[in-house]
């Protein structure tokens, strides 16, 4: 919709708007790419089609805003100990897989390659949070946190991997239960994996 029609016509509803986005990535988070429609999700907002295509001319540009407006990327984190990164790190990750919009997360992670003009912009967010993760390594090293010989990519693929299996593994039904102790279990899982790395 170009500036001058949303001026000349009736001002955009944000509530359809949080409607529609959260529809979306439902909607992506349970049935993939693949089965991903304009329809489908006008129907799980309570919307018409028109609505949707007055904000988005296409389902690429809605998913594209669904995941701007729903997927937080991981803010960098220094808080001078490599511990307390790593846990920060751990809690954004498996806030992001186990919240409102968690589904679609890990969905994304999955099918981000097979989705045109997505993939390019998933790339460039998964770049810069690999950085800021690897960036918390490197300086738990450089303080003398880690062994010189550490290795950064094994280190974070354990605490990584551990969040995205933590959810993957959690029953439906048990998700909300587990949403309540993510903090504890992500002070569990750095710790555990520290202790084969720290001094």
């Amino acid at each position: 919709m170009t500036g001058e029609a949303a001026i000349a016509g009736r001002p955009r509803d944000p509530e359809v708007d949080r409607r529609v986005l959260r529809a979306a990535a439902e909607v992506f988070g349970e049935d993939g790419w693949g089965r991903f429609t304009v329809d489908s999700v006008a129907r799980r907002a309570g919307v018409g089609k028109a609505s949707i295509y007055l904000r988005w001319p296409n389902k690429k540009e809605l998913l594209t805003g669904c995941l701007e407006a729903r997927i937080t990327p991981v803010a960098d984190i220094d808080t001078g100990s490599v511990r307390e990164d790593l846990v920060r790190l751990a809690e954004q990750l498996l806030t992001a897989f186990f919240g409102e919009s968690g589904r679609a997360t890990t969905r994304l992670l999955l099918e981000a390659d097979r989705i045109p003009g997505v993939a390019e912009r998933v790339a460039r967010l998964r770049q810069a949070e690999v950085l800021a993760a690897r960036s918390i390594v490197r300086r738990g090293i450089a303080r003398g946190e880690l062994h010189r010989d550490t290795s950064v990519t094994l280190l974070l693929d354990a605490v990584v991997g551990g969040c995205l299996n933590h959810a993957l593994a959690t029953p439906a039904h048990l998700r909300p239960q587990v949403a309540a102790g993510l903090t504890d279990y992500a002070g569990r899982l750095v710790d555990f994996v520290l202790g084969a790395v720290s001094r």
